[in-house]
């Protein structure tokens, strides 16, 4: 798995374009990777719904949750399902809209310099072990063409819209991401 230089495409990855997204500020370069959970409905997994939202195609009649998500406009970079399958939606040069008001390190509004990456999942249920598989290996391919994000620079949703947020949540094995982000 790698990313290509000249799409901000991950190579074997599918790719379905989201509306969500629009241009870096110049010269920004992207040093941080921000983790975040979704299920929808909420605490419901599989279906085509995460797909829905990011492409601004959910029917917000068919479940009585999706009536308050519809004029979300959001986005990820990347989706990685239960199964351990990945999406992306946002080629990573641009910036997609999944961090919110944020604020890491000094610096606000970390969709400028970040790369979204939901885990279908929630807060209280743990992740699937080929979740955590996919995510080191995409970890990976990021940290190869973006060599300013460390392992310091690997966050939860919860660390940069703290109050606000709260995903991955306490479910998700940080431990456990960052003993296979060390190993060889």
């Amino acid at each position: 798995m790698r990313v290509a230089a000249d799409t901000g495409l991950l190579s074997g990855v599918p790719f379905r374009e989201s509306p969500n997204c629009d241009d870096r500020p110049p010269g920004t370069q992207i040093d941080l990777i921000v983790v975040h959970g979704i299920s929808l409905p909420p605490g419901q997994f599989g279906g085509e719904w995460i797909d829905r939202l990011f492409t601004n195609d959910l029917d917000c009649s068919a479940h009585p949750y999706f009536a308050g998500l519809a004029d979300l406009r959001v986005s990820s970079h990347l989706l990685i399902r239960r199964d351990g399958s990945v999406v992306q939606y946002v080629p990573f040069g641009r910036r997609a809209w999944h961090a919110g008001p944020s604020r890491f390190d000094g610096r606000e509004c970390c969709n400028d310099f970040s790369v979204g990456i939901e885990l279908e999942g929630a807060d209280d249920t743990p992740y699937d072990s080929r979740q955590y598989a996919s995510l080191v290996e995409v970890v990976g391919a990021l940290r190869q063409a973006y060599p300013a994000i460390t392992t310091g620079r690997i966050v939860g949703h919860s660390d940069v819209a703290p109050g606000r947020k709260t995903d991955p949540g306490p479910a998700f094995d940080w431990e456990r991401l960052r003993a296979s982000l060390r190993a060889p």
